[in-house]
C-alpha cells in the first residue's frame, strides 16, 4: 500500500525565487530582458561567426559552440522561472522535472569540457604560434566539440539513471526555480546517500578535469608571457587570453560553491543565488566578453553594420524616389 501511494506522486512544486509579492512584476520584467539579452546576444554572435568565412577557425568555432551551450543552458531554466513569478505555484510533472534536469546537467557538463579545450586552443596559440596551425587543426577542433558534448550527455544520462531509484513521498515542494539534482535528493523518502556520492564522484572529476586543463594551460601561457621581452607581445597575448580566462572565472566559482563543498541539510536562497548567477546571469555576460575582449569579432560586428546599413540604404532608396 505505502509503495502504491509513493508511485502517486507524480508532480512537484517549484517555490522559485523568494521575493516580496509586490515584486512579481519587476522582476519578470528584469529576468525577461536579461533573457531577451542572452538570445540576442549569442544566436547574434553565432549569426555573426556562421556569416564571417574569416572567423572559421578553432578559436571561433569553440566561441561558437559556447555560445550554443549558454543559449541551451538559459532556456532551460529561465522560461520556467518566469512563469513562477507570474503564477502562486508553478507545477511540473515528474517528466518534465526529469527532462529539465537532464538538459541541464547535459548544457553545464558540456561548457566545463569546452572551456577547458578552450584554454588548450589559447595553450597553443600563444605558446607554440609557428605550430598552431598544425596543432589546432579544425580537425581536431571538431573531435574535441564532439566529445564535449558526448561527455556532457553521458554524465547527464547517469545521474537521470540514478534518479530512477529515489522515490518521492515525504514532500513534492522543491524549494528551487527549476528542477536540480540536489533539491530532489533533499526531498527524496529514498535515502540520496549514494546519488550524493554518485554526484561527488562524478561532478568532482568532471570539474577536477577541466580545471587542471585550464591551470596547466595558463600556468604555461604566463610562463611563455613571462619570457617575452615585447611589450606588444605580452599586450597581445593577455588579450588573447583574457576574455577566456574571464568566463572561467565566473563560470568555476559558483560550480565549485555549488557540487564539489559538503551537502547542507537544506538548500537555502545563497544556493539559489549562486545557482541563478551561472543559470541565467553568465549567459548572459560570455557574449558582452567575448564582444568587448575580441577586435576580431568588433570588426566582424562593424562590418555586418556597415554592410546592412547599405542594404537598407540602397533598398530602401526606389521607395524615397516614390516619394
Amino acid at each position: 500500500m505505502e509503495k502504491e501511494n509513493v508511485s502517486l506522486l507524480t508532480e512537484f512544486v517549484l517555490t522559485g525565487l523568494a521575493h516580496p509579492p509586490q515584486w512579481k512584476i519587476p522582476l519578470f520584467l528584469v529576468f525577461f530582458v536579461i533573457y531577451i539579452m542572452t538570445l540576442v546576444g549569442n544566436l547574434g554572435l553565432i549569426a555573426l561567426i556562421w556569416n564571417d568565412p574569416h572567423l572559421h577557425i578553432p578559436m571561433y568555432l569553440f566561441l561558437g559552440s559556447l555560445a550554443i551551450v549558454d543559449t541551451w543552458l538559459s532556456s532551460t531554466v529561465t522560461p520556467k522561472m518566469l512563469v513562477s513569478f507570474l503564477a502562486e505555484n508553478t507545477l511540473m510533472a515528474l517528466s518534465e522535472c526529469m527532462a529539465q534536469c537532464f538538459s541541464f546537467i547535459v548544457s553545464a557538463t558540456t561548457e566545463c569540457f569546452l572551456l577547458a579545450a578552450m584554454s588548450y586552443d589559447r595553450y597553443a596559440a600563444i605558446c607554440k604560434p609557428l605550430l598552431y596551425p598544425v596543432i589546432m587543426t579544425n580537425r581536431l577542433c571538431i573531435h574535441l566539440l564532439v566529445l564535449s558534448f558526448v561527455g556532457g550527455l553521458l554524465h547527464a544520462l547517469i545521474h537521470n539513471g540514478f534518479l530512477f531509484r529515489l522515490t518521492f513521498c515525504k514532500s513534492n515542494i522543491i524549494h528551487h526555480f527549476y528542477c536540480d539534482l540536489i533539491p530532489l535528493f533533499k526531498i527524496s523518502c529514498t535515502d540520496p546517500s549514494f546519488n550524493f556520492l554518485m554526484v561527488f564522484i562524478f561532478s568532482g572529476s568532471i570539474q577536477l578535469f577541466t580545471i587542471l586543463t585550464i591551470l596547466v594551460s595558463y600556468t604555461l601561457i604566463i610562463f611563455t608571457i613571462l619570457k617575452s621581452k615585447s611589450v606588444k607581445g605580452i599586450r597581445k597575448a593577455l588579450s588573447t587570453c583574457g576574455a577566456h580566462f574571464s568566463s572561467v572565472t565566473l563560470y568555476y566559482g559558483p560550480l565549485l560553491f555549488m557540487y564539489v563543498r559538503p551537502a547542507s541539510p537544506q538548500v537555502d536562497s545563497q544556493d539559489m543565488m549562486v545557482s541563478l548567477f551561472y543559470t541565467v546571469i553568465i549567459p548572459v555576460l560570455n557574449p558582452i566578453i567575448y564582444s568587448l575582449r575580441n577586435k576580431q569579432v568588433q570588426d566582424s560586428v562593424e562590418k555586418t553594420i556597415k554592410v546592412t546599413i547599405f542594404l537598407i540604404w540602397i533598398y530602401g532608396l526606389p521607395m524615397t524616389e516614390c516619394y
